[in-house]
């Protein structure tokens, strides 16, 4: 590993206000990019606001670990995909499951219902082409007021960034599937 230089406290702007609600991204080819949504799902239910998954690739036959706090916490949550895209067998299906799960998302934004949309793994379908990301960017930025997104997955597009209040880029350094162990409940999922 590299080393780094100590960290430095970062520079205040000189006023600090509050925001009526923010777009975080989560991206990059590192692990994680969900769980630290879904822990942004936690701090918000805690906090009492509503709040809704949506996830673009995995889908209902998937029983997460992540998925089964939310509905025991009463949070919605739909998965909308069929799965991997490199194991669908019918890419048209695959596809419009991706449309139809941005039609839910984009319904869900523009009603004000909520105080926290993830959009989970939304990156796949706009980089896939099968959803307009100019289509995304206006929806998220014509948002109500106080409705806050979340989105993950890897090679999040410029335009989304371009409007992101934070995103993170997640990086891997070492990955236990690398080594030939496979993905472990508690962990992974």
């Amino acid at each position: 590993m590299t080393e780094h230089a100590p960290r430095t406290a970062p520079d205040t702007p000189q006023e600090l206000r509050r925001a009526d609600s923010l777009v975080l991204i989560n991206t990059g080819d590192g692990k994680g990019k969900s769980s630290a949504a879904f822990g942004v799902m936690g701090r918000a239910w805690a906090r009492g606001w509503r709040v809704s998954v949506v996830q673009f690739l995995k889908s209902g036959k998937w029983q997460s670990g992540e998925h089964k706090l939310a509905l025991h916490l009463g949070i919605e949550w739909q998965s909308l995909g069929d799965g991997f895209t490199w194991e669908s067998n019918d890419m048209d299906e695959t596809e419009a499951k991706g449309r139809y799960a941005w039609e839910v998302a984009r319904t869900k934004i523009g009603s004000g219902d909520y105080q926290l949309i993830i959009l989970d793994e939304i990156t796949y379908a706009i980089n896939y082409g099968w959803i307009d990301v100019d289509d995304v960017v206006r929806v998220i930025e014509d948002r109500p007021r106080k409705t806050n997104v979340v989105i993950t997955g890897r090679n999040a597009p410029s335009q989304l960034i371009d409007i992101a209040n934070t995103v993170t880029e997640m990086r891997v350094v070492k990955h236990a599937y690398d080594q030939g162990i496979r993905a472990m409940k508690g962990i992974e999922y």
